[in-house]
């Protein structure tokens, strides 16, 4: 009686193992920082609680391209503001033609807080963007997108 078939079974269970998914998920798992978590205001999911707005074409859009461009430059001129308070973690526009323009992510601890930020925006104020605002939950890493984004970007806008 050789012992292979014993000696094989083990050896097939064991790097069946070790190629599963979970595995692999548990050798390659960072391992977890309380500091930069509480750092961070994560829960023990590491999620946060924000509020995200939607930006959608408002009624009215000037057909004047000089002023448009105005307050094209002073809406991103006032993203820019509220990212380095520490307020707006994420901002950008969506890249086709429809109604939804973009969206803002804030770091707030109410959707009146974020509405009150929402109305600094010049595009809101004139009536070009309007905002629809929704609580939501995410991942606390959000806030080191704007630190992070600045060390690759290379132009300003």
């Amino acid at each position: 009686m050789r012992p292979y078939p014993l000696v094989v079974a083990v050896l097939t269970a064991l790097l069946m193992f070790a190629a599963s998914p979970s595995a692999v998920m548990a050798q390659d798992a960072p391992s977890y920082d309380s500091t930069r978590a509480a750092e961070l205001g994560a829960d023990d999911y590491g999620m946060h609680r924000y509020v995200i707005a939607i930006l959608r074409t408002g009624p009215n859009r000037s057909p004047r391209k000089e002023e448009s461009a105005d307050i094209q430059r002073a809406h991103l001129q006032n993203i820019r503001r509220m990212a380095e308070e520490g307020t707006l973690v994420l901002a950008g526009p969506f890249m086709d033609d429809g109604a939804m323009r973009g969206i803002y992510i804030f770091d707030v601890d109410s959707v009146d807080e974020a509405r009150a930020l929402t109305e600094t925006d010049p595009a809101v104020q004139s009536g070009r963007l309007t905002i629809d605002l929704h609580p939501w939950y995410g991942s606390a890493t959000l806030k080191e997108v704007n630190d992070l984004h600045a060390t690759i970007q290379k132009v300003q806008f």
